[in-house]
């Protein structure tokens, strides 16, 4: 398909560069597809807040959440060259081994293979905490490979100490990322380190909210993606076809297969929360519609046409015009009714991108 079908204008002032407080406050498009809405632009919508999810939802339903856990991946270095200073920032973005790191540098005209990189030896920074590397390999687009001295445990700890949270371009080019992002960056039930940016559904979620779902009868269950920092990258391709997609590693568990498989068969809904649980299940979903134990790399791409399996109803934020997260929920609840919701979205003020408001989506039953 053409990328130009998924474009739309944004005002700048649309995006959110601080979430709702609290999380459960941000506001909920509600959006059920009209038939025919791939041919006009079409959709029953309602305005919501997240708080309302409970009532939304039905006995018996299950949501599927993506329990990944941001570790502070931005990273501020002095590269080192001869006695030649130079500022260079990096957003860690996938590791390679032990000691080893891919990165997107910038600017990254400032680094060559072999140069060394020092991290957390500022006058404010406990030495205890200092990181050093060297560049391994330079790549395209800004892309790095870092091989720090230190490695496994020793190496996390350490980029913990002198990391800040890794916001999304279109927040950290316009505010630095601060102490209050350690906490609002993450999902209340993050657990499993690994991802470099938040699956960002789940920021809505709070404790009461959580106990509201649970005294309605609604389940829930555990996917873990580590979400990758290609997920904000546009589609350049003028043509779907012509995209490659990044990969993630992610994994469903036995117990989650089986407990959503036996929702399926009592006749509730899966709800999953965010476009990292639905890609991922559906990558676990046989053609039956059954989930199976699975784990490994997913480049899942997700376009208008494709038959979903294992999915009924959507949690997730407002995404970028051409990305493949807006062609995924355009796949999902049709193209005409997605341009008809965000265009209501647009008009009625919702805040767009991570740290913005939420919308509910059922599935085009075309």
């Amino acid at each position: 398909m053409r990328t130009d079908l998924f474009d739309f204008e944004l005002p700048d002032s649309a995006i959110a560069l601080h979430p709702a407080e609290p999380r459960d406050a941000a506001r909920m498009l509600v959006v059920h597809p009209v038939a025919g809405s791939c041919a006009r632009d079409d959709a029953d919508l309602a305005d919501k807040t997240v708080r309302d999810l409970p009532g939304l939802l039905a006995p018996g339903d299950a949501l599927v959440f993506n329990d990944t856990k941001v570790i502070p991946a931005a990273l501020s270095g002095v590269r080192m060259r001869g006695e030649t200073r130079a500022k260079v920032d990096f957003n860690l973005t996938k590791r390679v081994d032990a000691n080893a790191w891919r990165a997107f540098a910038r600017p990254a005209k400032r680094l060559e293979p072999g140069d060394r990189v020092h991290f957390g030896h500022g006058d404010d920074t406990c030495m205890l905490g200092a990181l050093d590397a060297t560049v391994a390999a330079k790549g395209e687009a800004g892309e790095v490979t870092l091989a720090f001295d230190l490695t496994g445990d020793a190496l996390d700890d350490a980029i913990k100490a002198v990391g800040l949270m890794p916001l999304p371009p279109y927040i950290a080019l316009k505010r630095e990322a601060d102490a209050r992002d350690r906490d609002s960056y993450q999902t209340i039930y993050a657990s499993k380190e690994g991802a470099v940016a938040a699956p960002t559904a789940g920021l809505h979620f709070t404790p009461e909210l959580l106990a509201a779902l649970e005294a309605r009868g609604i389940s829930r269950h555990f996917v873990t993606l580590h979400v990758g920092a290609g997920t904000f990258l546009p589609v350049k391709a003028e043509d779907t076809d012509a995209h490659v997609m990044h990969s993630e590693w992610g994994e469903v568990p036995a117990e989650t297969a089986a407990a959503l498989n036996a929702v399926r068969a009592r006749g509730g809904r899966i709800v999953a929360v965010g476009t990292t649980s639905l890609r991922l299940l559906e990558s676990a979903a046989k053609d039956d519609g059954s989930i199976l134990p699975w784990s490994g790399e997913t480049a899942i791409f997700i376009t208008p046409g494709y038959r979903f399996k294992a999915i009924d109803i959507l949690m997730t934020n407002f995404h970028l015009p051409r990305s493949t997260l807006f062609m995924l929920v355009s796949a999902f609840a049709g193209l005409g009714t997605m341009r008809a919701a965000y265009g209501h979205a647009i008009r009625s003020g919702y805040r767009f991108y991570s740290y913005g408001d939420a919308s509910l989506l059922f599935a085009d039953p075309v």
